[in-house]
């Protein structure tokens, strides 16, 4: 999978399953999470490499990019611009 222009491919890391005090989220109210893994990085847009790289843990914005399902997979491919901090 190669990401085209300045998109990135990002394995979104599990919902949680408890608060902090130990209650149990119902899969209904589950926040969709907003950081993941950088898998996969395209070749950048008009001459400029990206500054994200493969492996790089991301926080990004709550409705940010396109989810999709590879391989049984669930994936969010996004523009650079969509990450906010790189952990």
């Amino acid at each position: 999978m190669k990401p085209v222009n300045d998109r990135v491919l990002v394995k979104p890391s599990p919902a949680e399953e408890k608060t902090k005090g130990g209650i149990i989220i119902p899969d209904t109210v589950k926040e969709k999470p907003n950081k993941g893994k950088i898998v996969a990085v395209g070749p950048g847009k008009d001459g400029k490499p990206l500054s994200l790289k493969v492996g790089d843990m991301v926080v990004y914005g709550k409705y940010a990019g396109q989810e999709l399902e590879i391989d049984g997979e669930t994936y969010v491919i996004m523009r650079e611009d969509d990450v906010l901090l790189v952990l």
